[in-house]
């Protein structure tokens, strides 16, 4: 039941944001009427969606009441929903996930298959459990993005590494982006596992450490797949340009993999190979 009342509060906030993302002059609402919140108000959304203005401010609120496909569909097209965000909206109206375990080290790892298919991959791949921790790669990856076996634990977390780790200013050619499309992952998964401490615990340091977590944090914005252009500055072989691929592991369904495909600016084929057979590359690495 506690879980189920968070994600009800996840639902309540992503429902508000959107609400106020929205113009009354779209919907031939007259905007010159005083507003006292920005957006449309509840029950013109309500009547938008066909649905009782005690019913939505209901929905709105996180209380556990029962809701259909075909309300959440049209509650999704009038809130100018994408993709990734209406599929949010009905995993939060849905209910949460299960709990995540705590042993983190002991179940999320890769098996020996896994290990195997990254080991077997050309490109670099990486491994990420369902707290956004990279739990496995190859070599090609451990070549492009840092040596993770000399990682802590919190430095192997995308998020807190985006936002936190040094380097991370000058190994992002477009840090903003980068940075605000692993916040907009986290805040999906977070939503799906409400009742996570870990989760929590990192959320409530990345607020109290960055201000640009501080400030895009509340605004609640979702992706649920790594699908743009990455593009990152390698201190042996200057700038690299990848397109991320994700793919489900069937064997280890909370794991996802990423591939990252090089692509053709700034001859990153090429410098991925020199990468793979340059000789000395971790003592270059460390000097």
């Amino acid at each position: 039941m506690r879980e189920r009342i968070k994600s009800r509060a996840g639902l309540a906030d992503f429902l508000q944001n959107r609400r106020a993302r929205l113009h009354p002059e779209q919907f031939h609402f007259p905007a010159f009427q005083r507003r006292r919140t920005r957006g449309l108000r509840r029950e013109e959304l309500a009547g938008l969606v066909g649905v009782g203005i005690s019913w939505y401010t209901w929905l709105e609120q996180g209380r556990d009441i029962q809701v259909s496909d075909q309300v959440l569909s049209r509650l999704a097209s009038v809130l100018q929903l994408n993709e990734e965000e209406r599929r949010h909206l009905f995993l939060l109206a849905q209910g949460a996930g299960p709990f995540l375990d705590d042993q983190v080290d002991q179940k999320y790892i890769p098996n020996a298959t896994t290990q195997t298919i990254l080991d077997g991959l050309m490109y670099p791949a990486r491994l990420f459990d369902p707290r956004l921790n990279v739990v496995g790669w190859n070599e090609s990856a451990n070549r492009v993005f840092g040596d993770y076996p000399s990682r802590t634990a919190r430095e192997r977390n995308a998020p807190w590494f985006h936002f936190m780790h040094p380097s991370s200013h000058t190994f992002e050619v477009h840090w903003e982006r980068v940075a605000w499309r692993c916040l907009a992952s986290l805040h999906a998964r977070y939503d799906q596992y409400p009742d996570d401490p870990w989760l929590t615990e990192l959320i409530a340091e990345l607020q109290q450490a960055s201000p640009e977590f501080r400030t895009w944090w509340p605004e609640h914005d979702i992706v649920l797949d790594c699908g743009s252009l990455y593009e990152i500055n390698h201190p042996l072989v200057d700038r690299l340009a990848l397109h991320p691929t994700v793919f489900p592991m069937p064997e280890q369904p909370d794991l996802q993999m990423i591939v990252y495909t090089p692509l053709a600016e700034v001859d990153t084929t090429a410098k991925l190979r020199a990468l793979m057979t340059e000789e000395g590359y971790y003592e270059k690495m460390r000097s």
